[in-house]
Order: C-alpha cells, then structure tokens, then sequence
C-alpha cells in the first residue's frame, strides 16, 4: 500500500505549503479538510519561508560567480609575483642587484628560488611582503624592477585582494542565511505534517484509495515501496 512521504528538499516543501494555501484560499472554511487556525499560520509563514530560501540561493549563485572571478585574479596575482621575482633573481645573476636584495622581501639571501605560492593565504603574505619590501628599496633610491613593474604587481594584486574579501564576505553570508533556512525548514515540516495530519484525518471514514485521491488535492504526497513497483509493472 502506498505510503506517505513528507517533502525533503525546499522547493518540494514550498510545493506541499503552495498546494495547501491555494486549497485554502479555493475553498470555504466548511469545505475545507484542515482549520482556519493553521490555514492562518500557512498564510503567514508561507512569504517568509519562500524569501529566505530565494535569498540563500541568491547569495549562494553570486557567491559562485565571485568565486570564478576569484580563481582568475588568484591566478593573475601569483604570475605577476612570481615573475616579478624571476626577474629579481635574473638580474641577481646578472650581477645587476645583489643577493641580498632578495632579504627585502622576506627570502634568504641565497634563495634562488620563486616561493611556492599555492594558497590564497600564501599569495597574500607574499604579495604583501614583496610590496613593502619593494616601497622601501624604492624610497631609500634603488635601482627599479621593470617587466612586471611594481605598479602592475600591485593593480593586480589589489584586485585580487578586493575579490577575495567579497568572496570572504558572501561565504559569511551565505552561511548566516543558511543557519536561517534550517531554522525556517523545522517550522515548514511542523507546519506540513500538522495539515497533512487534519488533511487525512478529514477524509478517514473513505476507502484508502480515495481517502488518499482527495487528501493529494492537499498536496499529500504518497509513495509505492519498492515490492509494490515491481509487482505493479
């Protein structure tokens, strides 16, 4: 025998509630197979449920557009670092700078080595080092490094830093609205199973087929199990 099964994912809870409140607003309170009271309580959660879920999906598709911007910048930032270091060390070996101007951003003097930059947190520090530490070589009146400039290590750096404190403050936020939507799902399972319960207790002195026929005009959902499929096909 067909069993009943309660919504398990948002849009079809907004089905089931949808279904109910248009039953509700279809028909008179003498018609109706469930109370006022939680016909009331439907009309009033309803709205509410259906915008936080728009607004944790609103939040979670700009967080993933931010997010592929972010890998390019990610991407962007490390090659212009890492060639600018290149070229620190090119001119190190030949004998343009010094070894030692690789200390002013923050390498060992005989590091001759890019640093691995894998991370967000990784080009950050680095990023951040190899700014500072090429400011103060500028200020004390040091020869300059061209091809990348620090001027474009910057911009692209800056750039991807604006991204990643976007992407940074979407994640909270999509976590926040998340928590919500959770909060939000108990009250609309509660709120789905006490009208499915009246639904059917409405429509118990008829026979299971159409106790369950007009008790889906509700938005009741049943199920065949899995012996009950095969032995229908």
């Amino acid at each position: 025998m067909p069993y009943r099964r309660l919504p398990n994912t948002d849009q079809a809870r907004l089905r089931a509630l949808s279904t109910a409140l248009k039953m509700g607003n279809d028909l008179g309170p003498a018609n109706l197979a469930f109370s006022q009271k939680l016909l009331l309580e439907l009309k009033a959660f309803y709205p509410h449920f259906e915008q936080i879920i728009k607004q944790y999906q609103d939040s979670r598709d700009r967080q993933a557009s931010i997010g592929k911007q972010l890998s390019e910048h990610f991407r962007q930032a490390r090659l212009y670092i890492s060639h600018f270091l290149q070229v620190v060390n090119l001119a190190i070996l030949r004998g343009e700078l010094k070894p030692s101007v690789r200390k002013s951003y923050g390498l060992s003097e005989d590091d001759r080595s890019v640093p691995e930059i894998g991370t967000e947190q990784q080009l950050i520090d680095w990023g951040k080092a190899l700014i500072k530490g090429e400011e103060a070589r500028m200020a004390s009146g040091a020869t300059r490094i061209y091809n990348p400039s620090l001027a474009m290590v910057r911009i692209k750096f800056e750039n991807f830093l604006e991204y990643y404190n976007l992407h940074k403050d979407l994640l909270g936020t999509s976590q926040k609205l998340m928590d919500k939507v959770a909060d939000y799902r108990v009250q609309a399972d509660s709120l789905i199973a006490a009208v499915w319960n009246e639904v059917e207790a409405f429509y118990d002195d008829l026979t299971p087929e159409l106790k369950r026929e007009k008790s889906s005009r509700y938005g009741v959902v049943y199920v065949l199990r899995p012996s009950e499929k095969v032995m229908e096909n």
